[in-house]
């Protein structure tokens, strides 16, 4: 189980404050052909950095074979949904750190994480998701086993973010591990029949059960293009 951390003193608004007439802000053009029509969750600004907690998934060749038969099978559905690029399982939501508060930020983590154990879950049941705005859907497998080990790091992680005065992770979540995506509220089109479909794929899938499983060996912070791990015990 995770050590309490020590009370930490608050920071004066001295400290708080001694950056912001340096991080001005920057007009973007929101160029969303550059991202697939993708919206920006929100505006870009000099010295913010989109900072999201997560556990990794390396996908191996049998993963992305069963990747393709339920995404060659959506598209009969949803002919615009995209494969994820990378895989993981969200232990946050996105939120904005000031560039000067990422080390103490990760410092934080590597703190609240340290005590924790390797473990393994299964992601194994198919879902259909959409984001907080309602501009994407997404396809994904949430966690069957493992549950109660993830809500324990996400536990420990929204005591960071409310050091930091961020927002927590969603109450009673569904952890799950995003497979596909398209822009727009379409979960109407892939619920149902198709939900349905793509779980009997799965299901049927040689040695699915196992395919499955995955190892929760370390959990990583990105911020911006930095990439911070931390490695469970």
């Amino acid at each position: 189980m995770p050590v309490p951390s020590i009370a930490r003193l608050p920071v004066p608004d001295s400290v708080l404050n001694m950056f912001r007439d340096q991080e001005e802000k920057e007009t973007v053009v929101d160029d969303r052909s550059k991202h697939g029509g993708r919206v920006r969750t929100f505006a870009h600004e000099r010295g913010n950095w989109a900072t999201y907690i997560y556990v990794p998934y390396e996908a191996q060749e049998d993963f992305l074979d069963l990747l393709q038969l339920l995404l060659a099978h959506a598209h009969t559905y949803v002919a615009s949904l995209t494969a994820a690029a990378e895989f993981h399982i969200s232990l946050s939501q996105s939120v904005v750190l000031r560039h000067h508060w990422i080390n103490p930020f990760v410092q934080s983590l590597k703190e609240h994480l340290s005590s924790f154990q390797r473990f393994v879950c299964r992601a194994d049941q198919v879902k259909i998701y959409t984001n907080d705005t309602k501009t994407r859907t997404f396809v994904g497998l949430e966690i069957s086993a493992g549950h109660a080990q993830f809500l324990e790091l996400v536990s420990e992680v929204d005591r960071v973010m409310e050091e930091f005065n961020l927002s927590p992770f969603y109450k009673n979540p569904s952890f799950h591990l995003s497979l596909a995506w398209c822009v727009g509220n379409l979960s109407e089109k892939l619920e149902g029949p198709c939900l349905q479909e793509l779980q009997e794929i799965v299901d049927g899938f040689e040695d699915s059960s196992n395919l499955l499983r995955i190892h929760a060996a370390d959990v990583r912070c990105k911020s911006g293009k930095k990439v911070f791990s931390f490695p469970l015990r």
